[in-house]
């Protein structure tokens, strides 16, 4: 028992530094040095099976035929369990993707395909597999976890693509005249107080922010409603928080306020101003308010105003929700938006590796909805359609109507 012991001992200390084949020819080295009943004391005193042992033994006795490369022969090893199964592939396939495999009977169709729920209808089939199983069979079939994808956008305008063309042929001719080029937009509204707010931050274990339980507000609790002014050109942004209503006077009583604080020390000899915005929305192509409020700024400032709306359904190719909106998400993301303090600071401090910077402003003056434009107060705005497509695209003058 005493050479077992040390045999214990050692085996212990050179195990961590062996691989699988160092293991078995240095166990057969010292099964053939004990001789008769080596095979055995060397197993009961490491626990490797007597069959690896004899296989180092004759690879020993034939010589070491192996490259520096591998520790077992070809085919050597647990066969696969594509080998016990040739049909798993296609079983697994079936349960993942019916359709394409003709099987609309499957039992997983109208059920959660998780690894879970895979091994257990694939060992119900007769093959038993473990879920890590599957999830590596399922990578090695090509598949992998996927959410959904937002890319069908229904029904396309057929002047869609030519009307992305115009606007991007519009920026960047005033781009290169120095007149100046806004891309505006209201960011989704945000309730103010505990209420949870998507996104993790670093926190000590088990200190999180607690928040609501639910997200229910009744009509009393505040809300923001951030507009933002995307200054292309020099990748600046400016946000105006409103605690009321994001009506179309709402939106371009944000646009004047840019204009401002920043717009007009930016570009002190503009005589013009493009806005590219949606089709809908505060800032609708077929809102008539919108129209009067620009051209009620336009008379203020002096600038003509040319405006380009995107196409209807389009809103995501809005340069100002990737280039400033996504940012401001991302800066606040997992904290709750306790007071508009918290949102105006927040904002202002969202920076990007790019140089994008942000300025914010709270506006706590009342927009009051249902406001209409009169006949009278329509035939006063200048208004010049475009000859392409003049609904999105139209130039609106400082001058009054005649």
């Amino acid at each position: 028992m005493d050479d077992l012991d040390t045999l214990t001992r050692k085996f212990r200390a050179m195990a961590a530094h062996l691989d699988e084949r160092g293991r078995r020819v240095w166990a057969a080295t010292e099964a053939r040095e004990r001789g008769y009943g080596g095979i055995s004391a060397v197993s009961r005193a490491t626990g490797i099976c007597r069959r690896v042992i004899h296989a180092g033994l004759a690879e020993l006795h034939d010589g070491d035929s192996l490259s520096p490369d591998r520790i077992r022969h070809p085919g050597g090893g647990r066969k696969s369990l594509t080998h016990h199964h040739p049909t798993l592939p296609a079983a697994l396939e079936s349960l993942v993707d019916p359709l394409t495999r003709g099987d609309p009977c499957s039992p997983l169709r109208w059920t959660c395909k998780s690894v879970s729920r895979l091994s257990e209808e694939l060992s119900v089939a007769g093959i038993r597999i473990g879920r890590q199983t599957v999830a590596t069979q399922l990578h090695a079939m090509g598949y992998r976890l996927q959410s959904n994808r937002k890319t069908l956008e229904g029904r396309q305008h057929p002047d869609r693509n030519a009307q992305f063309e115009h606007i991007n042929a519009q920026v960047q001719r005033d781009m290169r005249r120095g007149i100046p080029v806004i891309s505006v937009d209201t960011k989704k509204k945000e309730l103010i107080g505990k209420y949870k707010n998507n996104g993790r931050e670093w926190h000590r274990a088990g200190q999180a922010p607690k928040v609501n339980g639910h997200d229910f507000p009744t009509p009393d609790v505040p809300r923001a409603h951030p507009f933002g002014v995307l200054d292309i050109a020099k990748n600046s942004g400016f946000v105006n928080v409103g605690t009321d209503h994001d009506t179309a006077t709402f939106a371009v009583a944000s646009i004047r306020a840019w204009w401002k604080a920043q717009g007009r020390a930016l570009y002190p000899a503009a005589r013009r101003l493009r806005i590219t915005a949606d089709a809908g929305g505060s800032n609708g192509a077929r809102l008539r308010l919108w129209k009067w409020e620009l051209h009620r700024f336009a008379r203020e400032t002096g600038l003509t105003i040319s405006v380009c709306h995107f196409p209807p359904g389009t809103s995501k190719w809005n340069k100002v929700e990737h280039r400033l909106f996504s940012f401001i998400s991302r800066n606040w993301r997992g904290r709750p938006l306790e007071t508009y303090e918290t949102v105006v600071n927040l904002i202002s401090r969202t920076r990007t590796s790019s140089g994008l910077t942000v300025r914010c402003r709270l506006d706590k003056r009342k927009y009051p909805t249902g406001q209409k434009v009169t006949t009278e107060q329509w035939k006063q705005i200048r208004l010049h359609p475009d000859t392409f497509h003049g609904e999105w695209n139209y130039e609106i003058r400082p001058e009054p109507s005649d």
